[in-house]
């Protein structure tokens, strides 16, 4: 066979979709090992993000299959869940006014962000981009609901590529320095105690998968957010809370959700991100380290005025996404259903309150 034909032959081998996944979910495996091996924090995600987003950057030949993402939510939505047993969910109900100075400090926060990447890029200067409104700004800036901010911002004709691709590299970038951070800094384990199941009872976990299916159907049907997630989250908790959750998740099945997680997180960074507005990028880039220190500032404070450790503080009030912090929180035991309830409360008042706030702040004011 000549050199080009078999070029050409391997090229569209490795276009195939289930090829492509197949290699991706092979080498995030291995990066997973790697990254265990070298004692690196969350090694099941921050292993196959990496990987992946350095992959496909490079031009590679990766995927990832959408069920299977969605999967990766359902288990980790519902694992979360079988943290709020009745004495759990009392606690956190009790807590109800920190999570609201949380929610109108992420608010607060976002819009700061927004208005300081307007100043930078669309005053005259060396980091102008011509054509940046207020509107890409604005939705490129809300701490949380990545995903539907790029759809809210298309709606209303912003620049939805450079919104996602603040949105992508701020959770990244959180996902990252954050565990690496607490691992450097030795804080871990601080919650020990795990107040659900701790055995895997198999005709149990039968009943709660399918129940758990059922809320992430409802969710999916009803057209609400993140509905993989926040669907099996949501009836894991009413059974946990209720006594009936009677099974714990079998590790493996926990650990390839966060794996299927973190590709679907690096597959977006695709070879048009590195060229893209690379003065943008290194702005968001610098504001989220901003935010992850303001952040950190924040939570020091409220733990002075609440029993809880500045740690789990840190990671209900970062400005990363629900999913990678709550799984941060699982691995590190460091408050999980605080983590939780936090990001859970914070992503509702964000798709609640951005259009509103949008309207309130600038519109008013041209």
């Amino acid at each position: 066979m000549p050199p080009f034909a078999f070029i050409q032959l391997t090229q569209r081998f490795f276009q195939r979709a289930a090829v492509r996944t197949l290699l991706t979910l092979s080498l995030a495996w291995a990066a997973a090992l790697l990254c265990i091996a070298l004692r690196i924090p969350l090694p099941w995600m921050i292993g196959p993000l990496l990987m992946t987003a350095g992959l496909t950057m490079a031009g590679g030949p990766t995927a990832s299959w959408k069920p299977l993402r969605n999967g990766g939510q359902w288990v980790i939505g519902g694992a979360l869940g079988l943290y709020f047993t009745p004495q759990i969910v009392s606690l956190v109900g009790s807590l109800w006014w920190v999570m609201a100075l949380g929610i109108v400090w992420a608010l607060a926060l976002g819009l700061v962000f927004g208005a300081w990447l307007h100043r930078v890029h669309a005053s005259a200067g060396p980091f102008h981009i011509a054509g940046l409104s207020r509107l890409t700004t604005y939705f490129s800036s809300p701490i949380g609901a990545a995903s539907e901010m790029t759809l809210m911002g298309e709606r209303h004709g912003a620049s939805t590529d450079l919104i996602a691709s603040a949105h992508s590299l701020r959770v990244m970038l959180v996902t990252l320095i954050v565990p690496f951070g607490f691992q450097w800094a030795g804080l871990h384990g601080l919650d020990t105690s795990f107040p659900g199941p701790r055995v895997v009872v198999w005709p149990s976990l039968a009943l709660w998968t399918v129940l758990t299916g059922i809320g992430c159907w409802v969710m999916l049907k009803t057209r609400r957010t993140n509905p993989w997630f926040v669907g099996s989250l949501a009836m894991s908790i009413v059974l946990t809370a209720n006594g009936l959750s009677q099974s714990a998740l079998p590790p493996g099945v926990i650990n390839a959700a966060q794996l299927v997680i973190g590709i679907s997180l690096g597959v977006r960074f695709t070879p048009s991100f590195v060229h893209m507005a690379p003065r943008w990028m290194a702005s968001v880039a610098l504001a989220t380290v901003v935010m992850i220190a303001l952040c950190g500032g924040f939570a020091w404070g409220l733990s002075h005025v609440v029993d809880l450790h500045w740690a789990t503080l840190v990671l209900g009030t970062s400005p990363g996404g629900v999913a990678e912090m709550a799984i941060t929180a699982k691995v590190l035991q460091l408050g999980v259903p605080i983590v939780t309830a936090f990001h859970v409360m914070r992503l509702a008042a964000v798709l609640l309150l951005a259009e509103p706030m949008y309207r309130w702040w600038y519109q008013e004011r041209l």
